[in-house]
């Protein structure tokens, strides 16, 4: 066989691996992702599967119980909550009227955080006062 033909495809067996792996990242990483949900949107969620959940915590509703803490998170805009449970590493800067995101399932109405998926928000200090 000729040494040009030879190379020829062995750039063409290349560059079609090459993009059945680049399709394969492209569908994974898509299909991976998910849109975190505010609390009014957890009300018919599936039992057992997982969700993202991001809203900002009631203040006063913070309650350790146990080895974790017990906690209402409702929507930016004040339209929801959801009871939530959570045992880990409880980071810092966590308390009343902060923003989280948090990984768990529903159970019985209540989202069930999973271990250390707890994530607190910062509030920038260049963006606008709201009153409390």
């Amino acid at each position: 066989m000729d040494p040009q033909k030879k190379r020829q495809i062995r750039l063409f067996v290349a560059l079609g691996f090459a993009l059945v792996l680049a399709t394969g990242l492209v569908y994974t990483s898509f299909n991976a992702s998910s849109e975190a949900r505010q609390p009014s949107e957890l009300g018919e969620a599936v039992p057992g599967k997982s969700y993202e959940m991001t809203g900002k915590v009631v203040r006063g509703s913070i309650v350790e119980q146990g080895e974790g803490i017990r906690f209402e998170v409702r929507d930016r805009d004040g339209s929801g909550t959801i009871p939530a449970t959570y045992s880990g590493v409880v980071p810092d800067p966590f308390r009343g009227g902060r923003e989280i995101v948090l990984k768990g399932t529903v159970e019985n109405g209540i989202f069930v955080g999973e271990r250390d998926t707890l994530v607190t928000k910062c509030p920038s200090k260049f963006s606008e006062k709201q009153n409390q």
